[in-house]
């Protein structure tokens, strides 16, 4: 596999595709040194991975860069225009594009820029050497930071002065942990070791959405658990996020993600560290601005483990009706979250449990309120308490309901 996406790579670097060429050759129309791909891009193209954002820089500035699309086909939205960032967009291509800047002054959240042509003093202001590696529409790399020798020995390391690094934005804390769990960094030098103890009081100034933000980034990460093979991260993530109590149970993880027939998703870990038979998590509710969704589903994770506590029968023979009233995607999720939380062992009936739960079959309620209009019945709010009473009867007898029962309930109401 991997050599065919090397081959691939090869004869189709992403670069090439048509709408990210036309937006560059537009870029570079007068002056081919004027705009070049950064960052995470270039990252998973030097290692052969999939890409899926697009980020470029350029010595033009965002009035200069909305004018070169005037009269053209891509449209432009001013996402972050005030620090020099546009999104543009062609067919289905969206490409983010910032000015080469500078900063002047900085506060530990916010930085005052100025904009610049100077590509080495943009790669100056960037936070570690990987992500300062520079690729032109030809393939040419330009490394001012040395960020390649970094990446191909799995690297992360600061530019210049860590303590200046992190000072400038405390999100490189959480950043230089996402990075070094991802590469494997994990040969962490002393000076960098302290410049992050000495600067941890500095998180607390962080928004909570920025912090929820690489939280996110951290989990979805898929080798989130190997954060336990070093005691620096480990601690640091525990001092940043103290409501996870349960950050154990992700050693359980690596098992799991090797299973072809399971899904997973920042909900099921987010839940496997956080709840318990108690109210935990509503805790990490006040912390963080998390979506509604969010808190519904961890909500609802919480009231389905300690009905499967009750109720022996929950996978079993109510598992049709659970599925019914939650959805089998959060049934199949509670019964994974459920045996990792108890440390149960992932034999073949665990599987063939997940299998069970993808082929259950729901059949649709076989009345409507029309049907009941046929029958005789005025329109109005009877017929929804109607159609709720022979619901009930068609789950308590396995979602099935003969015409005899539902004319015997409907007497009751025609009488």
């Amino acid at each position: 596999m991997f050599l065919i996406e090397k081959i691939k790579k090869s004869l189709f670097p992403f670069y090439s595709s048509p709408a990210t060429k036309k937006i560059l050759n537009i870029l570079n129309l007068e002056n081919k040194k004027q705009a070049m791909f950064v960052g995470g891009c270039v990252r998973k193209y030097i290692l052969n991975q999939k890409i899926d954002d697009i980020d470029i820089a350029t010595s033009l500035t965002p009035n200069e860069i909305i004018k070169k699309f005037e009269n053209t086909d891509v449209k432009i939205k001013k996402t972050g225009i005030e620090h020099g960032t546009l999104t543009l967009i062609l067919e289905n291509q969206k490409v983010e594009i910032t000015t080469l800047r500078q900063d002047i002054s900085t506060d530990g959240r916010h930085a005052d820029i100025e904009f610049t042509d100077n590509w080495k003093k943009d790669s100056e202001r960037r936070d570690f050497t990987i992500n300062a590696i520079y690729l032109n529409s030809r393939g040419k790399i330009f490394d001012p930071q040395f960020g390649l020798e970094d990446l191909k020995n799995n690297k992360v390391k600061f530019i210049g002065e860590p303590k200046k690094r992190i000072q400038e934005d405390y999100l490189r804390i959480l950043r230089f942990l996402r990075f070094s769990i991802q590469y494997k960094s994990f040969a962490i030098d002393d000076e960098t070791q302290k410049a992050i103890k000495l600067n941890m009081d500095g998180i607390a100034k962080l928004s909570k959405e920025r912090i929820y933000n690489e939280l996110e980034k951290i989990i979805n990460l898929d080798n989130f658990q190997d954060i336990f093979k070093n005691n620096f991260l480990l601690n640091i993530f525990k001092l940043i996020f103290p409501e996870f109590l349960y950050l154990d149970r992700i050693k359980i993880l690596k098992k799991l993600k090797n299973s072809k027939d399971i899904e997973f998703n920042k909900d099921i870990v987010l839940a496997i560290m956080l709840l318990d038979f108690s109210n935990n998590h509503a805790y990490f509710f006040h912390k963080y601005n998390i979506s509604n969704e969010l808190k519904n589903k961890l909500s609802l994770f919480s009231i389905l483990l300690k009905e499967i506590k009750s109720n022996k029968e929950f996978f079993h023979k109510d598992l049709k009706k659970n599925i019914f009233f939650h959805g089998k995607k959060e049934i199949e999720e509670i019964f994974i979250i459920n045996n990792v939380i108890n440390n149960k062992s992932l034999t073949s009936k665990f599987h063939e449990m997940i299998k069970k739960i993808n082929e259950t079959i729901i059949p649709k309620f076989p009345i409507t309120g029309n049907d009941l209009i046929k029958e005789g019945l005025k329109r109005g709010k009877k017929i929804g308490e109607i159609l709720e009473t022979i619901e009930k009867k068609w789950i308590e007898n396995d979602f099935k309901i003969s015409k005899k029962d539902i004319k015997i309930l409907l007497n009751k109401y025609l009488i």
